[in-house]
């Protein structure tokens, strides 16, 4: 289990570049909508809850995952585009 601070959770998804949701789907073998909702969306007609509780707290709120899988793909991509930017 992690624990993250809600604002620091929107702010990994803003600095992921555009299509990340879809690759983390696709290498995760879930729905996009179920990788918007790690992320703090709300879609569960199309996407499923993702283990991860929200409490009261500063910064948006106190986040609890019960599985960093989704996290650690978002960190990897990042990675990636930091080593292409500086090689």
């Amino acid at each position: 289990m992690r624990t993250i601070t809600f604002n620091e959770l929107r702010r990994i998804k803003d600095a992921l570049p555009d299509g990340s949701m879809h690759r983390i789907a696709d290498e995760l073998d879930m729905s996009v909508e179920t990788v918007r909702n790690f992320f703090g969306g709300g879609n569960f007609v199309k996407g499923k809850s993702v283990g991860i509780h929200i409490e009261p707290g500063p910064d948006g709120g106190i986040v609890l995952l019960d599985d960093t899988t989704v996290l650690d793909k978002a960190f990897k991509i990042l990675e990636e585009v930091k080593h292409t930017k500086f090689g």
